[in-house]
């Protein structure tokens, strides 16, 4: 694979760029860059922002660098997972003053790209035959065949069911654990569909989908790392700044959606008619509740139908009073 073919549409392009209007000048941190479409209309939207991109793919550093060339110092990026935003605003400010300050904004636009799931290669695609593979950063980590020889039944089991394949978690799993080991992800594609009853499969979409969807995110970790990037995120964004995440799987949705109203609502602890002694405050107001792309948008790009935009601005506290500075 080379860069040259990463291309990519972005999803809720304007409704992205709606959400950082307000946000005229200052650095924001796209902390997932992909092709660099969402970069690309921060940048050029506003003359003062300077846009920070993080990725783990590789490629994906490659191409959106070459893309966004032409914004000059406004532009950098880091190949780092973005649950490490911290050290990525370092490794930047080392190189370039410009990104040396505190971030006003953050962007992360979840799950994967059209290239990884067009490029059978990578190993994110049941439709696409290539090595079991699956990591969004092809230079470290476990490969999903390294990950399947070692599961258990009852790892895979549980799994499924987080993501939405209840009713035949138990025996998908012990199909796929039968019939290892895999030479390609379309045989483990089948082996998925075979596991299936005829009648079941009738209906609703590919088999493997949440299957392949749910391999994907164990292997890349992508939920533990969600969690820790937008806690890192409400700590290092300034206030008046703005968070966004698009996702689109219920399981990065409840994380987004649950630390999001950690900091948008006042969560007292304290018993019931009581006076607040625990201290508890809002940090952040919504922006965007809960929002999905146009029916236009899904027939344009297919991809954007299972996205799902939310945003909220951060609010100072007594702890943001007197800091400055990536630190």
């Amino acid at each position: 694979m080379t860069s040259s073919g990463f291309s990519h549409q972005p999803v809720m392009f304007e409704e992205v760029m709606a959400v950082f209007e307000p946000i005229s000048s200052g650095l924001i941190i796209d902390g997932t860059l992909g092709g660099g479409g969402h970069s690309d209309g921060l940048l050029s939207h506003a003359p003062g922002r300077c846009v920070l991109g993080i990725d783990r793919d590789p490629f994906a550093i490659e191409a959106a660098s070459n893309r966004l060339s032409k914004y000059g110092e406004r532009f950098a990026a880091v190949h780092r997972p973005f649950d490490q935003l911290g050290q990525a605003l370092a490794d930047s400010c080392r190189k370039n003053p410009l990104f040396c300050s505190s971030p006003v904004g953050l962007l992360l636009d979840l799950g994967v790209s059209s290239p990884q799931l067009e490029i059978g290669q990578r190993g994110f695609s049941y439709r696409a035959e290539g090595p079991l593979d699956m990591r969004m950063d092809t230079t470290q980590g476990k490969t999903l065949e390294q990950f399947l020889d070692s599961s258990t039944e009852q790892e895979l089991i549980e799994l499924f069911r987080e993501n939405g394949e209840g009713r035949f978690a138990k025996r998908i799993a012990r199909a796929i654990l039968q019939g290892r080991p895999y030479s390609s992800t379309t045989e483990l594609a089948e082996v998925v569909k075979n596991s299936i009853p005829a009648a079941a499969r009738r209906t609703g979409g590919h088999p493997a989908t949440r299957v392949f969807q749910a391999l994907r995110i164990m292997v890349n970790d992508e939920l533990e790392r969600l969690k820790i990037a937008l806690e890192t995120a409400f700590r290092l964004i300034l206030p008046g700044g703005r968070i966004a995440v698009l996702s689109y799987h219920s399981g990065e949705d409840s994380v987004v959606k649950r630390l999001f109203k950690e900091q948008a609502e006042k969560n007292c602890t304290c018993p019931s008619g009581l006076p607040c002694i625990c201290g508890a405050t809002v940090r952040a107001k919504y922006v965007v509740r809960s929002k999905v792309p146009s029916e236009s948008e899904i027939v344009s790009n297919p991809r954007a139908r299972s996205a799902r935009l939310r945003a909220i601005e951060m609010l100072e506290s007594d702890d943001d009073k007197g800091s400055d500075g990536v630190g």
